[in-house]
């Protein structure tokens, strides 16, 4: 995904927050509304850096300023209402066939809701101001996945934006 980062804003009351990885797009957003375009995959993000190029030069879009990400997504999101892991797939109208970067590097995990169940909604921890009670990095990041899987069940999510909760591992490319 290749995104506009923006550094934190004022009302994010984390300390060490330099600026918002965010998958969802509240805070930091997506290039485009790139939906619109219909050349994402299952996951509703793009195979590769390449149709996110190609989407832009037929439109007509600068992707001046904005920063590629590449997302690894846990196989299962969190149903808070039932307080259980649920395994998700993507959507198998869309061809999903991610090509990997050749060199990329992890900034931390995002926990991000999909009550819709296909792209992504909020990011609780930029969207919700969470980061001010959840030990968070300074992309507004958690450092690691057993950190964010833990944060999720220990039920620091709930009452923030409606679920399920993703977890994505954020890389930068």
């Amino acid at each position: 995904m290749a995104k506009r980062v923006v550094q934190k804003p004022e009302w994010i009351k984390a300390d060490g927050v330099f600026d918002i990885y965010s998958v969802s797009n509240c805070v930091s957003d997506t290039f485009t509304d790139y939906i619109n375009y219909w050349k994402h995959n299952g996951y509703w993000f793009f195979n590769s850096p390449k149709l996110i190029e190609l989407v832009a030069k037929e439109n007509e879009i600068d992707l001046t300023g904005t920063k590629i990400f590449y997302y690894e997504i846990f196989e299962f999101q969190f149903n808070a209402k039932e307080n259980k892991w649920e395994q998700f797939t993507p959507e198998q109208s869309f061809k999903t066939d991610v090509l990997l970067p050749k060199k990329k590097e992890l900034q931390g995990y995002d926990v991000v809701t999909f009550n819709v169940g296909t792209s992504p909604e909020c990011s609780p921890l930029s969207c919700n101001a969470l980061a001010s009670i959840i030990k968070i990095n300074q992309h507004c990041l958690i450092e690691t996945f057993e950190d964010a899987k833990s944060q999720i069940e220990e039920g620091h999510f709930n009452n923030s934006e409606p679920g399920p909760y993703r977890i994505f591992a954020v890389f930068t490319v």
